[in-house]
C-alpha cells in the first residue's frame, strides 16, 4: 500500500498536521513562561464564544475564502499564483473607483457593480504575469511576487495623488456614499437577533460561499475545468489532446486574479468603507496556506479559511487578554503552513505503516 485512503488524505493528514502545529506552539508558550491551556481557552472564547467573536472570525474567513480559491484555481492549472496580495489590492482600487463614481441608490446595485470592478482589476493584474508565463516562459512565481510590490506602490500613488480628498492628510480615499455601504450581520433581518451592529462580517460572506460552489462547478462540471485540471496534471498529455497551453494559463490566471480581487468587497467595501493603504492585510499570502490545507478543493478551502479566521481572531484576543505576545499567532500560522505544505509528505509517511498493518489484519 503506497497511498493513503481518500478519506485519510483529505481529513486525517490535515488534522494531524494541525495537532502537530498546536503541540509545538504549546511547547513554545511553555518556554516563554505562558500557559497553553489559558491560551487555548482565550482563543476559543474570543473567536467562537460570542456573536462578537464570530463576527470577526467570519469577517476574516470571508477574505481567506476568496484568496484561497484564487490559489486553488491556478494550482489546478499547474500555476502557483502567489500574487494574490497584489491582485486583492488592485481589486480594492476597482471597488473604490466604482463606489465613488455614482451616488448609488441601494447597496445591492453597488455590490454587483463593485464585484465586477474588483474582479476585473484583480484579473487585469494577474493577466500580465500570465501572459509572460504563457508566451515568454517567465516563471509565474517570480512575476507574481514582483507584481505584489508593484501593485502596492501603485496603490500608494493612487491614494496620495489621485483619490485622496483635498485637505486630507491620511493616504486614503473618500468615504463611500451611503448607498454603497454593505449591511453587516447586525443589520440583516434574522441575523440581527444574534449579532450586534458592530461586527465587521457582512453580506460579502454569502458571496464567498457562493464562490466556493461556483469554483467547484467550474473545475469539476465544465469543459474548461476539465482542460484546466488535465493541463495541470500533464502539460504534454493535454497538448496531445488538443488543449491550448496559452488559453488554459491565461484563463486560469484571469479567474484566479478575479477571485483574489473579489476579496476587496469584504474589507474595502464592507468594513473600511473606503480604500486605505495595505487594504489586503496579508490575506493574499494566507490564501496560499488556506489552499494547501484545504487540499485545493473549494469546500476544503472553506473549512481551512474558517480555521485561519479562528486563528486570526483568537490570536488577537490572546494578545489582548494574556501576557502571551500576539506574534505567536504568526508562529502558529507558520507551523500550520509548514506541516500542511513542506512536511505534508512526512505526515503521510507516518500514517502509511498503520494503514498497511490494518490492511494486512483485515
Amino acid at each position: 500500500m503506497t497511498k493513503l485512503p481518500t478519506w485519510a488524505d483529505l481529513v486525517l493528514v490535515p488534522l494531524i498536521s494541525l495537532v502537530l502545529a498546536a503541540a509545538i506552539s504549546a511547547i513554545v508558550i511553555l518556554a516563554i513562561g505562558g500557559d497553553p491551556i489559558e491560551a487555548v481557552t482565550v482563543m476559543v472564547d474570543g473567536a467562537l464564544g460570542s456573536p462578537y467573536g464570530w463576527g470577526y472570525t467570519l469577517y476574516y474567513t470571508t477574505s481567506f475564502i476568496f484568496t484561497g480559491l484564487a490559489v486553488t484555481v491556478a494550482y489546478h492549472a499547474g500555476q502557483f499564483n502567489i500574487g494574490g496580495e497584489g491582485q486583492a489590492q488592485l481589486g480594492g482600487l476597482g471597488v473604490a473607483l466604482v463606489c465613488l463614481a455614482l451616488p448609488w441608490p441601494h447597496w445591492s446595485m453597488a455590490l454587483l457593480a463593485a464585484s465586477v470592478g474588483a474582479a476585473l482589476f484583480g484579473a487585469a493584474w494577474a493577466a500580465i504575469p500570465a501572459w509572460l508565463q504563457a508566451k515568454r516562459g517567465s516563471h509565474i512565481v517570480i512575476t507574481t511576487i514582483m507584481f505584489n510590490y508593484i501593485g502596492a506602490a501603485l496603490i500608494v500613488y493612487m491614494l496620495v495623488e489621485v483619490l485622496r480628498p483635498v485637505g486630507q492628510m491620511d493616504p486614503a480615499s473618500a468615504r463611500f456614499p451611503e448607498g454603497a455601504k454593505l449591511p453587516n450581520f447586525g443589520q440583516i433581518p434574522g441575523f440581527d437577533l444574534i449579532f450586534s451592529n458592530k461586527v465587521p462580517a457582512n453580506v460579502s460572506f454569502f458571496v464567498a460561499v457562493a464562490a466556493c460552489f461556483a469554483v467547484w462547478a467550474l473545475l469539476w462540471r465544465t469543459k474548461l475545468g476539465y482542460e484546466i485540471r488535465a493541463f495541470g496534471k500533464s502539460e504534454s498529455a493535454a497538448v496531445y489532446a488538443g488543449i491550448s497551453p496559452v488559453r488554459v494559463i491565461m484563463l486560469s490566471m484571469l479567474i484566479s486574479g478575479g477571485l483574489a480581487g473579489l476579496m476587496a468587497i469584504n474589507n474595502v467595501m464592507g468594513e473600511s468603507e473606503r480604500l486605505v493603504q495595505n487594504s489586503s492585510e496579508g490575506a493574499g499570502f494566507i490564501g496560499i496556506a488556506v489552499a494547501l490545507m484545504g487540499r485545493n478543493h473549494p469546500f476544503g478551502v472553506f473549512l481551512a479559511a474558517l480555521l485561519f479566521g479562528f486563528l486570526y481572531q483568537g490570536g488577537a484576543e490572546m494578545g489582548l487578554w494574556t501576557t502571551i505576545p500576539i506574534e505567536l499567532r504568526l508562529l502558529l500560522q507558520g507551523l500550520v503552513i509548514l506541516f500542511t505544505g513542506a512536511l505534508d509528505t512526512m505526515v503521510r509517511m507516518m500514517l502509511l505503516p498503520f494503514f498497511r498493518l490494518a490492511r494486512r489484519a483485515a
